[in-house]
């Protein structure tokens, strides 16, 4: 494991792997309300270290870097009984580019994961940056 001790929330001593953030994200979302977690249970979250090159022409990114998370889906205002749903909605979030930002910011890597965890599901629930903004303020804090 990347850190001292077992718990996700201390210090890192070498650059944490993708294990380590999916511990991160599991941690982070374990402390969103019931109510967003009860209609978030069929969405895949998937670490991984980069977007793929689709998703980076998609997104008109001008690097790999430019993107911490993803969601990949249908937004629950948008979503209907008549519609046929090949895949699954999902989130992704990108090690390396939040890497880079935590090595940027000096801020703790729980608190980002967290914060593009809750931005993405809020693209799940159709939700504005102000609802996304309260929510992660009402939460209770990984530390």
């Amino acid at each position: 494991m990347a850190q001292q001790g077992g718990d996700h929330r201390r210090s890192f001593t070498v650059a944490p792997s993708l294990a380590d953030l999916e511990a991160l994200a599991e941690q982070a979302l374990a402390t969103l309300p019931l109510v967003f977690l009860a209609r978030t249970n069929n969405i895949a979250i998937h670490v991984v270290d980069f977007p793929d090159e689709e998703t980076e022409e998609e997104m008109d990114l001008d690097s790999p870097f430019d993107l911490m998370g993803l969601y990949r889906g249908v937004d629950l205002p948008h979503q209907s009984v008549q519609d046929i749903r090949t895949n699954l909605d999902a989130i992704f979030l990108y090690r390396r580019p939040l890497l880079d930002y935590w090595c940027e910011s000096g801020e703790d890597l729980s608190h980002i994961v967290r914060h593009v965890l809750i931005h993405e599901i809020g693209h799940h629930f159709g939700l504005s940056d102000e609802d996304m903004e309260r929510i992660e303020a009402e939460g209770p804090d990984p530390e």
